[in-house]
């Protein structure tokens, strides 16, 4: 790590969950009454879906809703520009399970751990790459990392580091897709996400999107990637979080409540530690990329090309 910024841990901050934040989690990105064992507490598999870790540095340790902005500001970054968190989007997440995490937080003290990777000029825009930690701090087990980059638009030009080109994982010419997904947004698929604990105003009233050249609100780009997640987990793992160990994709275009998600999945053929790398990509109705750079770790189970 080198670099303005890099290597820089912000203060540790706790973490917790109810079931009950399992329970909305699932329900919020599309998971199904045929997987009970993430919808109903008393299943004798029940589970918190593997990608739930992502939601946690929004939440934190909060019930009631959040100020949105207010929490944004987070600590300045040392040696390089203090950035507008109001004009700020996602570029891209990975997240690596190493263990599930349990389906409450009672009696035991997680934490968040976040440190920069990086900061970068690009031009136009600065990048902040980072990454967050789920950490028992008892015994300092890491249930899970997420690596993330962040985009403040307009907010390059300082003379900082381009930084390193990102690695790509195009989807495969000329071979259809293993599996498709068909998902069907509304105009209120991010109300309901945002009660996760992710409060940002942009996803929930017109103003904040019209101001960024939207042209109104628009469905957070973590609903898409968990609610990709999900299908991806169905498609090759058997819905089984056992079966899911990473996953990352680039936020392309933004997604419009409404608007209908197709992924397009290809196994291929590698395998990393027992999981296999699934690559896919999320688009729209017209055809524009949602996600792309999209990759999976999944241990497959029997296929099931209908879904």
């Amino acid at each position: 790590m080198s670099g303005p910024g890099a290597g820089h841990e912000f203060p540790a901050k706790e973490v917790t969950w109810l079931k009950r934040d399992a329970l909305l989690f699932a329900n919020s990105i599309g998971a199904t009454s045929k997987e009970l064992h993430y919808l109903f507490e008393l299943h004798p598999d029940f589970a918190v879906f593997p990608t739930y870790p992502v939601i946690l540095p929004f939440k934190l340790t909060d019930q009631e809703v959040t100020d949105f902005y207010a929490r944004s500001k987070g600590s300045p970054i040392p040696g390089v520009p203090n950035f507008d968190a109001r004009r700020v989007v996602d570029g891209q997440r990975k997240i690596t399970v190493f263990k599930q995490l349990p389906t409450s937080s009672a009696g035991k003290k997680f934490e968040l751990r976040n440190k920069v990777v990086g900061v970068y000029d690009k031009g136009k825009a600065s990048v902040v790459e980072s990454e967050q930690s789920i950490v028992d701090v008892a015994s300092g087990e890491v249930y899970s990392t997420i690596n993330g980059s962040a985009f403040y638009v307009g907010q390059g030009g300082w003379g900082g580091p381009k930084g390193p080109a990102s690695q790509n994982y195009p989807p495969p010419t000329g071979r259809k897709p293993d599996a498709v997904n068909e998902l069907q947004t509304t105009s209120e698929t991010a109300q309901l996400y945002r009660l996760n604990g992710d409060y940002n105003p942009l996803h929930a009233t017109p103003e904040p999107g019209q101001k960024m050249g939207f042209g109104g609100v628009i469905i957070h780009g973590l609903y898409s990637w968990n609610a990709t997640a999900h299908v991806v987990l169905e498609a090759f793992g058997a819905s089984d979080p056992k079966n899911f160990k990473e996953f990352q994709a680039r936020f392309a275009s933004p997604v419009r409540p409404g608007d209908k998600l197709i992924t397009e999945m290809w196994r291929t053929g590698d395998s990393v530690d027992g999981f296999d790398e699934i690559i896919f990509v999320t688009k729209n109705l017209k055809g524009q990329v949602v996600l792309s750079n999209g990759r999976a770790l999944i241990k497959a189970q029997q296929m099931d090309s209908k879904l």
